[in-house]
């Protein structure tokens, strides 16, 4: 038996991708937004759905940034999307390429309906088309007096053309009554028949913002034009059929003001070749001075005051530096005498002298009062005997035991009678205090 083809998930899920790629070719879808995420990455996923079933999709940012609306929530879209398979997952989905509201569906088939129309009058024919002049004096533009088309267009036609009169034919250029008035100022255009050429158009936008430009009057009226018509309806990506049956279509109004002012391309190049000579003679000039400008340069560098005060500066320079060192080795020389000095003072210092004097006189004192109180202690002690040995011998003492002193008035001691006689007054010394007595009788000796 032959051995079975075996699939991988991814290899099913690859092949699967494939053939509904190849098998289904760009198909347009209308249904309800659901689900809507927009990644940081700029990518947009929702699904689409109706009342019986949904299907997932997925607009990248290459697709969406073109888009006029961001789609929300329960939004009635019309989208244009190729069958894919979102492999990791196996899931089949829908890569949007274009996305419209609903409403815009229904402009967009009676655009188209119109669009063929009108191709087949011949309204499109490049042989009924007429060039624009080779020398514009004036131009007239056919827009909103206050949109940002006609300030793109006045920029440019100055910068390249300032000469050029810019005559604006105001007009609304949206809403119900923007074609009519569109029209109106075309035929005032016409009928004064006072610029070279006409612009027509405004900035990007919806197809309802742009569906003026699609008004079937005004692209006959665009058509029948004598005056050459330039339509600059929108961005780049942006048709209206006035785009068609114009002499010529510009992307932009700003593309539109370069296509009608003069090619001046002649004029820069000229203005660049007498640039480049000019530039080869001034470096030829300078190539032949510059040997004479160097000798003069470095002789007025060599004799210039600056060089001088530089050297000047520099010598200045040197001897601060000089006399800053000897300074400081006169301050290191001052410094090691005065240690010198000082060690010197320390030594002979008379507080020196004097301290030792003072601890030999403290000593000597010491020695002194010990010899005083050594001495005094002493003679307290023989004192003390002395008086003792006195007191043994003293009157005192035999006063103490009764006896008393006799003294006459001449005040000395009477140890005889014969020293008084009767009538003479004598004191009396007791042991303790005494007396005056008057001899009144003498007692004589046996």
């Amino acid at each position: 038996m032959q051995n079975p083809d075996i699939y991988s998930v991814s290899r099913l899920n690859s092949e699967v991708r494939l053939t509904l790629e190849l098998q289904f070719q760009t198909l347009w879808l209308q249904g309800e937004v659901s689900n809507f995420v927009a990644a940081a990455s700029g990518h947009w996923y929702f699904s689409l759905k109706d009342s019986a079933a949904q299907v997932k999709c997925a607009m990248f940012k290459q697709a969406n940034r073109n888009s006029s609306f961001r789609p929300q929530n329960g939004q009635q879209v019309l989208i244009r999307a190729r069958i894919s398979v979102y492999e990791p997952r196996g899931e089949y989905q829908l890569l949007a390429e274009f996305i419209e509201t609903a409403g815009a569906g229904l402009l967009k088939q009676q655009f188209e309906q119109l669009k063929a129309q009108l191709q087949a009058e011949g309204l499109f024919d490049p042989a009924r088309k007429k060039p624009l002049p080779a020398q514009v004096q004036r131009v007239g533009v056919i827009t909103s007096p206050t949109g940002a088309a006609v300030r793109d267009i006045v920029t440019v036609l100055n910068r390249r053309a300032p000469g050029i009169e810019v005559i604006v034919y105001p007009s609304q250029v949206q809403g119900e009554t923007a074609a009519a008035q569109l029209r109106n100022m075309l035929s005032s255009a016409i009928r004064r028949n006072e610029v070279d050429v006409l612009i027509i158009g405004r900035g990007g936008g919806s197809l309802e913002d742009l569906w003026c430009f699609n008004d079937e009057a005004l692209c006959r009226a665009v058509a029948a034009c004598a005056i050459p018509i330039v339509s600059a309806v929108g961005h780049e990506i942006d048709f209206a059929l006035t785009d068609f049956v114009a002499d010529m279509r510009a992307a932009t109004p700003s593309a539109a003001a370069e296509l009608v002012s003069p090619d001046q391309s002649h004029v820069l190049d000229r203005i660049l070749q007498l640039k480049n000579r000019l530039l080869q003679a001034q470096r030829s000039r300078m190539q032949q001075v510059a040997p004479k400008l160097l000798n003069l340069s470095q002789r007025l560098l060599a004799l210039h005051p600056k060089r001088r005060l530089q050297q000047q500066q520099q010598r200045l320079d040197e001897l601060q530096l000089r006399l800053s060192a000897s300074a400081k080795r006169a301050v290191q020389a001052a410094q090691q005498q005065q240690q010198y000095l000082d060690k010197s003072l320390r030594q002979l210092s008379p507080a020196k002298t004097l301290l030792a004097h003072t601890q030999h006189i403290n000593q000597l004192e010491r020695r002194l009062v010990n010899a005083q109180q050594l001495q005094l202690k002493q003679s307290k002690q023989q004192l003390a005997q002395l008086s003792s040995q006195l007191n043994t011998v003293s009157p005192l003492a035999t006063l103490a035991r009764g006896y008393s002193i006799t003294f006459d008035d001449k005040q000395q001691v009477v140890t005889n009678s014969s020293q008084l006689k009767a009538g003479d007054k004598v004191a009396i010394k007791l042991a303790e205090g005494g007396f005056d007595a008057q001899v009144t009788k003498l007692n004589e000796l046996k």
